[in-house]
């Protein structure tokens, strides 16, 4: 039977039911996968945090974050990421406004600023390595570069994603193919600064203190 609802108090419209509806929207198919591809993401990261937590005191004798941790370089990679969801959001406004503008300004500065992040942990990985304190050196290095690296990787795939989507801006303008995949962008750049937030302290403040 199909549904119906009052139009002013004047008479009733009829709806047809779900099942003859027809498909969902391609918006909305593309924001519920693109939400599960993020939930199976966070579920690989939640088992790269477990196996840290475990890990995190079988330094089998060599060094112990305390000792090699950077905490100023953190910082300003902590810094440089934050910083850069938030120009990621003023690019969003500036595409709801369809500013071309505003958009490549906004995702230049998020790039610049992940770029920032990428070159100041590659940099780190760069130092401990050299010092003896490389992954094969204990199972605590191996759980640490496992779990950061991964969060790396991430960010990596993010600045590519977001050059290629300038690319079609420029090109294409904001169609609606477009502007899916830049909103899909933004929710997984978000994703990644709430990561590194967890990140940040299990990883850097809790091994310090230790």
């Amino acid at each position: 039977m199909n549904a119906t609802f009052a139009a002013d108090g004047i008479g009733s419209v009829a709806l047809p039911p779900a099942s003859e509806a027809g498909p969902a929207p391609k918006r909305v198919v593309v924001a519920y996968g693109f939400w599960i591809f993020l939930l199976s993401d966070i579920v690989m990261f939640s088992a790269l945090f477990a196996g840290y937590a475990v890990l995190r005191h079988a330094t089998a004798g060599g060094p112990t974050g305390a000792e090699l941790f950077n905490q100023s370089n953190v910082a300003i990679e902590t810094i440089c990421l934050l910083t850069s969801s938030f120009t990621c959001g003023l690019m969003a406004l500036a595409i709801n406004a369809r500013s071309r503008l505003g958009t490549f300004v906004g995702a230049l500065f998020t790039f610049v600023l992940g770029a920032a992040f990428l070159m100041l942990e590659i940099r780190e990985f760069a130092d401990m390595i050299a010092h003896g304190a490389g992954p094969q050196r204990s199972a605590f290095l191996s759980a640490f570069f496992a779990l950061v690296g991964c969060h790396g990787l991430h960010v990596t795939a993010g600045l590519i994603w977001l050059a290629v989507m300038m690319a079609q801006v420029n090109s294409k303008g904001f169609s609606a193919p477009v502007e899916r995949r830049l909103q899909c962008f933004s929710l997984f750049w978000h994703a990644l600064d709430i990561i590194w937030v967890g990140l940040f302290t299990v990883v850097y403040l809790m091994g310090v203190t230790q």
